[in-house]
């Protein structure tokens, strides 16, 4: 979703950037192109409508038409009506101090109940609560429940379940457990539709009637076309919404529509999931995401995934070694497992301003799976020949780690290549100081 949002926005901002002096024709033909951005990625058709017209104001009031260095104006203009469309401010999310609850709402198949999973770990690993229950609450679809408790079991997560009982009695049974257990946190997955109807929405309203959440939370996913403001205008007339969660970021889908919401209804978004696994989940920030979508990168964002990721005495440890001239194949077996904690390489780039354009797509999207076969073969190697890669001259073991891995005498021979080489570069550095450092990509 970002990557077409971006693309679109980017190259309407090259032409502003290119521009010493921005003249009134300029404005006109760029906020043109922003429109057409804005449209293609399906963004509501009002919202754009208010973009394009504040934008123009500010350019307008701002007098940069005629001044130089107009283009870089024009972006910041452009990048700070953005995060005002994406809600302005980070949503503010208030743990109480005894039990907090929140209740998750939507459509069907829009990841409630992976997103209940994923939230409450978020705040597992932020150590935001110490002792969460998740309420099984979905009874309508297939194997709602079941996904519920394998991802609990998965995550170390409480359940708990009824079978064949009213959602009113599971969720009033759940929250007494949570009451007389004394457990910190309460999420609640409901049950979604393919489409509205009175009697679900009046199940919701009792629900939240016996739960008193602190927190209702509406799961909508990028793949949703323009019917999901009405769907959420819907839920929030019924229930008043706190916060959204928008899901499927990582999608090919435009996703206007989904992030239409925060400006059309004054519904924050809270979280946003970015793929799959568990930790694929964050705290939405406005400003962070303008930046991304106007390729500004962002680093804050890359530096809190690598502190809550990275093990730091590993980190250090692999440093002390790989900087003294010790640097062998288990410790960059380690170092590959540490960054793949990070993400897929091509996503991390993004993060970081101005280097996506300045590196070769192609070589990009082979370093995952470099990663990849370079564990494979490090792996079938015994802990003796990783720490002592003199003993892979040895022909019997090199024929042994390549039939045991299942990969090629060429891309073990690479891998063996690509290692001495950084060793000795390393070893160039512990011999001569930091001034070394400078040869480091130079050999």
């Amino acid at each position: 979703m970002l990557d077409f949002l971006g693309k679109r926005l980017q190259k309407a901002m090259e032409k502003a950037n290119k521009k010493t002096v921005l003249k009134e024709e300029d404005l006109l033909e760029i906020t043109r192109e922003i429109k057409i951005a804005l449209l293609d990625a399906d963004v509501n058709l009002l919202v754009v409508k208010d973009f394009i017209k504040e934008v123009k104001e500010k350019a307008i009031g701002s007098e940069i038409i005629g001044k130089l260095n107009a283009g870089q104006q024009m972006i910041k203009i452009v990048n700070d009506e953005l995060t005002r469309v994406l809600g302005g401010k980070t949503k503010e999310i208030k743990l109480q101090n005894n039990r907090t609850v929140f209740m998750m709402t939507g459509l069907q198949g829009s990841g409630k109940t992976t997103s209940t999973a994923k939230l409450t770990s978020y705040f597992l690993r932020k150590k935001l609560i110490k002792k969460p229950l998740m309420i099984a609450a979905d009874i309508y679809r297939p194997a709602a429940i079941e996904q519920l408790k394998v991802l609990g079991k998965q995550l170390n997560i409480d359940v708990y379940f009824e079978n064949d009982s009213k959602v009113e009695d599971i969720v009033k049974n759940g929250m007494e457990k949570a009451r007389t257990e004394f457990y910190d946190f309460v999420i609640i997955d409901t049950a979604g539709r393919l489409s509205i109807d009175e009697v679900l929405m009046q199940e919701l309203v009792n629900v939240k009637q016996i739960a008193r959440p602190d927190e209702i939370l509406f799961v909508a996913d990028a793949l949703s076309g323009q019917d999901i403001i009405n769907v959420a205008t819907t839920f929030n007339e019924y229930l008043n919404l706190t916060s959204s969660i928008i899901t499927k970021l990582d999608s090919d889908a435009r996703g206007g529509a989904a992030l239409s919401i925060t400006k059309l209804l004054n519904i924050p978004i809270a979280f946003i999931g970015t793929g799959e696994k568990t930790n694929n989940f964050d705290l939405f920030h406005p400003d962070r995401m303008a930046d991304r979508i106007l390729g500004m990168g962002d680093v804050l964002s890359l530096i809190e995934k690598a502190e809550e990721v990275i093990d730091k005495d590993k980190a250090e440890k692999l440093g002390k070694r790989m900087f003294s001239g010790n640097f062998n194949l288990d410790d960059l077996l380690n170092s590959l497992h540490q960054m793949k904690k990070m993400g897929k390489f091509s996503k991390i780039i993004k993060l970081i301003p101005g280097l996506e354009s300045k590196i070769d797509i192609s070589q990009v999207e082979g370093v995952d799976e470099k990663i990849k076969l370079y564990e494979i073969i490090i792996s079938s190697m015994t802990m003796e020949e990783r720490k002592n890669p003199k003993l892979l001259k040895i022909n019997s073991r090199k024929e042994r780690i390549i039939k045991g891995s299942g990969r090629t005498a060429q891309e073990y021979n690479k891998l063996i290549n690509e290692f001495d080489s950084l060793s000795k570069k390393m070893k160039e550095i512990s011999k001569n100081g930091m001034g070394g450092f400078a040869n480091l990509f130079n050999k």
